[in-house]
């Protein structure tokens, strides 16, 4: 199922989304009193867990659903607005990725990852699905886009054994990695670079766990004005979800609400030749098969 933050009427609400994707449900019809997405996250029972899968089969005319709204009549939001903690992000996770990156930096590579990158990403307020993206134009002359699968973990987890990482996933969602280039080059790190205001477009929900086979192999793509620049699989990331869980969680423990955000496929501005980074006026799609897309225009 697909569970939503969003607007109507000029109220703020958490709902989950019809089968259909025609309506949206606000949990509070079914009783349940969450006044943001990181308390679902973190206090969904199993028994909530299941009359919300059953209700998002309902008719909302015959089931006279208190607040059922049309999904056009809807503003989505992010639907982690402000997560409890930074955002973990694994660099150079996809292999082809990493040779673009190394070719941009002009720097060698030997096509062997024996390790993850893991790296920190600042999120004040995380992006709307269709939201603004911030060009910092003062600071900023090479904005680039990533398409990312992100991992929202759903219990605190701590020295996870690999084969029981899956438990501990709540669901998925999509984030743009928004990143300055010329910021990281400077600073010789990413934290500063990727974590500037308006750099985290999110959404346009979180797919819970068990409506996908673990680990997802999905289709992820960009597109930039409607050309295609990144077309991937989740299933060619270099360090899959159970090892990225397990490994961390062995010396730190992820509290529950934690974001995970995987790594993006090669087709980003700096692997071109010249590099084909963001300006004004540009519209970044980024699309993840079964969760659906975030479309976002540079500001």
């Amino acid at each position: 199922m697909k569970l939503v933050t969003y607007e109507v009427d000029r109220r703020r609400d958490i709902g989950v989304v019809s089968r259909d994707e025609m309506w949206v449900f606000p949990l509070k019809a079914f009783g349940m009193e969450y006044r943001e997405m990181l308390e679902v996250v973190k206090g969904l029972s199993q028994s909530e867990r299941d009359l919300l899968e059953h209700a998002s089969g309902l008719d909302p005319d015959s089931s006279n659903i208190v607040g059922a709204a049309m999904m056009k009549e809807v503003t989505l939001l992010a639907p982690i607005l402000t997560p409890d903690q930074d955002i973990i992000c694994l660099g150079l996770n996809y292999m082809e990725h990493a040779e673009e990156s190394a070719r941009y930096k002009k720097e060698a590579f030997d096509g062997e990852r024996n390790h993850a990158v893991y790296f920190s990403k600042r999120v004040n307020e995380a992006v709307a699905p269709y939201g603004d993206i911030l060009s910092h134009s003062d600071i900023v002359d090479s904005l680039d886009y990533e398409a990312e699968l992100a991992v929202i973990i759903g219990k605190d987890a701590k020295d996870v054994p690999l084969e029981k990482a899956e438990d501990y996933i709540f669901g998925y969602t999509i984030i743009n990695d928004v990143s300055a280039r010329n910021i990281q080059t400077a600073h010789k790190q990413w934290y500063f670079g990727k974590s500037l205001d308006g750099f985290t477009p999110m959404g346009p929900c979180i797919l819970t766990a068990n409506s996908i086979s673990y680990p997802p192999e999905l289709s992820i793509q960009s597109k930039v004005n409607g050309e295609l620049r990144q077309d991937s699989n989740t299933g060619l990331m270099i360090f899959q979800i159970g090892h990225i869980i397990s490994e961390l969680s062995r010396g730190m423990t992820l509290k529950a609400g934690t974001i995970i955000s995987t790594g993006t496929p090669k087709g980003v501005g700096m692997g071109f030749n010249p590099p084909a980074f963001l300006s004004a006026g540009d519209e970044v799609e980024c699309i993840i098969e079964k969760i659906g897309s975030i479309k976002n225009r540079v500001k």
